[in-house]
């Protein structure tokens, strides 16, 4: 029975063993299964990772044919060596391509002396061709002159709203036409009327002062008296008086710096009236203002006024005002005194259309441009 026990634990110890080595080839068939599977995928194209693959495209491209290839030169170091993302790309010839900024092939430099030959031969071929000037006709092309309104609103007509209802209403013209389009462009030699006044487009000043007894009528005087450039001495443009006043006559004085305007101003020929209202003494004779019209002989010739009348009687003292339209060296005195009433005290009071008002004595003031256009339009302009 021992024996049976023992042939039987053997048998058992064989059959464990033997079931163990039964077994066993499991594994190796598992191996071997496994063996095969790595054969494949070895067999299998691998798909490379992104940082090898390539995207350089030809067979140009440098190490094309080791992208190609498999094993180790075909991994990230044959990326490396001639990629995208590798140096400099050499072709197969092994001189180094130039590439400008942006990638683009260079060729072979030029010589100084050949760039500079076709320079010069460019600008002779083009030296004696006439220049051709193209209209300015395209959208954005700037064009000449300004726009009405935003003149007229600069010479202080009004808002540019105010300028654009003027030439609605049809109150603007241009070199004597009509003109109701919004927009229209002036040049500064355009003449412009507003209801048949000029308006001085350009930088031209214009001041009425009321001068006071005792002031020169001169823009500077020698003797250090005081005179009308006392009253204009900071202005950046220089001005000059529009005729004169008497050291000791007071009234309106125009200043400005339009020559030709105050040309005309004094000229004998346009008769621009001047009015003086004088203090003197009485009793008048009624034939009075009838002699001053007919004229009063003086010593350089006659002298005539153009209307006389009494303003104001008190007593023997008398007002009257004197309107005449010459300009002579005390003439307004001279005549009074001849006729037999010296003048006490002399004030003009208007010059042509622009009076003197409540204007205080050594006020100055700035024209508007209804008058600066009535005085234009009194001498002709």
């Amino acid at each position: 029975m021992r024996s049976n026990g023992r042939n039987s634990g053997s048998g058992n110890r064989d059959n464990r063993g033997a079931g163990g080595r039964s077994q066993s080839p499991r594994p190796k068939s598992q191996g071997a299964r496994g063996d095969q599977r790595g054969d494949k995928q070895e067999e299998r194209p691998r798909k490379p990772r992104p940082e090898e693959r390539r995207y350089d495209v030809g067979n140009d491209a440098p190490g094309a044919g080791q992208g190609r290839q498999g094993g180790a030169k075909s991994g990230r170091g044959a990326s490396a060596r001639g990629g995208a993302k590798g140096g400099p790309k050499t072709p197969q010839g092994g001189t180094p391509v130039r590439r400008g900024p942006h990638g683009q092939r260079i060729g072979q430099a030029q010589s100084r002396e050949l760039d500079a030959k076709i320079e010069q031969r460019n600008r002779d071929r083009y030296e004696n061709r006439p220049q051709v000037k193209t209209p300015k006709t395209h959208p954005g092309a700037e064009e000449e002159g300004e726009r009405l309104q935003k003149v007229l609103a600069r010479a202080g007509m009004g808002s540019r709203r105010a300028c654009e209802e003027l030439i609605d209403q049809a109150r603007v013209e241009i070199n004597g036409e009509i003109v109701m389009e919004q927009g229209r462009r002036v040049l500064p030699k355009d003449e412009i009327k507003v209801d048949g006044l000029t308006v001085a487009t350009q930088s031209y000043l214009f001041f009425a002062l009321n001068k006071p007894a005792g002031v020169v009528s001169s823009m500077e005087d020698p003797d250090g008296r005081q005179n009308l450039g006392d009253y204009v001495n900071n202005r950046e443009t220089r001005l000059f008086h529009v005729g004169r006043l008497d050291t000791e006559t007071e009234g309106i004085i125009l200043l400005t710096n339009h020559g030709e305007l105050a040309h005309r101003l004094t000229h004998p020929r346009y008769g621009v009236k001047k009015v003086y209202l004088a203090a003197i003494t009485g009793p008048l004779p009624r034939d009075l203002g009838k002699r001053l019209k007919d004229g009063i002989e003086l010593e350089d010739g006659y002298a005539r006024a153009d209307h006389f009348r009494v303003v104001e009687n008190t007593g023997k003292n008398y007002l009257v005002e004197v309107t005449l339209h010459e300009g002579r060296k005390h003439i307004v005195r001279r005549m009074l005194a001849e006729a037999g009433f010296p003048v006490e005290k002399l004030v003009r009071v208007s010059f042509g259309p622009i009076g003197l008002g409540d204007q205080k004595s050594g006020w100055l003031r700035r024209l508007t441009n209804t008058e600066v256009g009535m005085l234009m339009k009194e001498v002709g302009m």
